[in-house]
């Protein structure tokens, strides 16, 4: 087992990671308050895992309900969330309850947003079971859900109490979802650990064959990352901005499809590639270093184009409700040099031309 630690003043808490994690009780029943505790999942994974957990649960002498949200980012939003809350409600949980994520980064942004708004707040678990949530979505406290107008755009920060990261859940999951993943790992290695992309262009197949020690020292790799990116800067006023590389064009990509037809880590894919571009193009980058972003992108089965018939209009549309705007200017997250990136300021108008280039380069 491997632990890091995210040392926030106010909220620190452990992210255990490693073979059969979500069967140690000893590791869980110190971070749920009280004796109610509700684990929301999707009909997927609890078929998967959700029997084996009520059991553990309920071998603590607590009392346990399960709710299923249905499976998929479309159903990312208020409407659904408030389900959640109906079931607090329905099964008349105090303020010491616990709710408990058992999913992917969807289930984990859903659940934390209803954890951190029932009651003013409740205790909050997570225990990812995709790789995209285990190396991201699960660390950091960020919760939310989806406007049709914009990714994310509704939510709130709630840091969980403990993180429990089974790379057991991983055999499961499907190949697709598996590169999605990659794809935020890889971001990791270029915003900050030129050493760490090195050692995933030599590893990329074993960790493509999903070899447990590898795989959970990569995500040990990005965990440290974000808990130090988010110690330094919780509420995302300057440094944290860094971990959203290619997602400014992913997240447009996202809404352009409806959240149905791409996966958050293909669209990031592309969004890397548009940034990588982007930033070879203002100086930050050689060509021959977009190659080999390229390379691992591609060796990780991600893909390198956005939807064909998007055009740089459809991409305008979208980012002008980003996250990251200020007074009316985007804020992207571009490599100044390999392995480092920094927040670039643009306004609208020279955003439109850079990314009409990048569509017909």
């Amino acid at each position: 087992m491997l632990t890091v630690k995210v040392s926030l003043k106010d909220y620190p808490y452990p992210i255990h990671i490693g073979t059969g994690i979500s069967r140690r009780a000893d590791l869980l029943k110190p971070h749920i308050q009280g004796r109610q505790i509700l684990v929301v999942t999707n009909p997927t994974v609890s078929a998967l895992y959700g029997p084996a957990l009520m059991e553990l649960l309920k071998s603590m002498d607590l009392i346990v309900y399960e709710h299923q949200l249905p499976d998929g980012e479309v159903y990312k939003d208020l409407q659904h969330v408030s389900t959640i809350f109906d079931a607090l409600l329905k099964q008349s949980y105090d303020r010491r309850c616990t709710v408990l994520a058992l999913g992917g980064g969807v289930i984990g942004d859903m659940a934390g947003f209803a954890a951190a708004c029932y009651q003013r707040g409740v205790n909050f678990i997570q225990m990812p079971t995709t790789l995209l949530a285990q190396v991201d979505s699960s660390v950091g406290g960020k919760t939310g859900v989806n406007h049709p107008q914009g990714k994310n755009m509704i939510g709130a920060f709630k840091q969980p109490s403990v993180v429990m990261i089974d790379t057991e859940f991983l055999e499961s999951l499907p190949a697709r979802e598996f590169s999605a993943g990659l794809a935020e790992v890889i971001k990791y290695a270029l915003i900050r650990d030129a050493e760490f992309f090195n050692w995933l262009e030599s590893h990329m197949p074993a960790l493509m064959a999903r070899e447990p020690k590898l795989l959970a020292k990569a995500i040990a790799k990005c965990c440290q990352h974000k808990a130090d990116v988010v110690v330094a800067d919780e509420f995302e006023q300057g440094e944290r901005a860094l971990l959203n590389l290619g997602h400014t064009f992913g997240h447009a990509i996202e809404s352009h499809t409806g959240y149905s037809r791409w996966l958050h880590g293909e669209a990031v894919a592309v969004g890397m590639v548009m940034a990588a571009r982007l930033s070879s193009r203002r100086g930050g980058l050689r060509v021959a270093e977009v190659n080999r972003i390229m390379r691992l992108l591609q060796a990780a089965q991600l893909p390198m184009k956005p939807p064909e018939g998007m055009t740089a209009a459809h991409f305008m549309e979208y980012m002008g409700h980003d996250k990251k705007i200020l007074d009316g200017q985007q804020r992207l997250i571009l490599m100044t040099e390999f392995g480092h990136s920094e927040v670039v300021v643009l306004s609208s108008d020279e955003l439109a031309r850079e990314v009409e280039v990048l569509l017909h380069e």
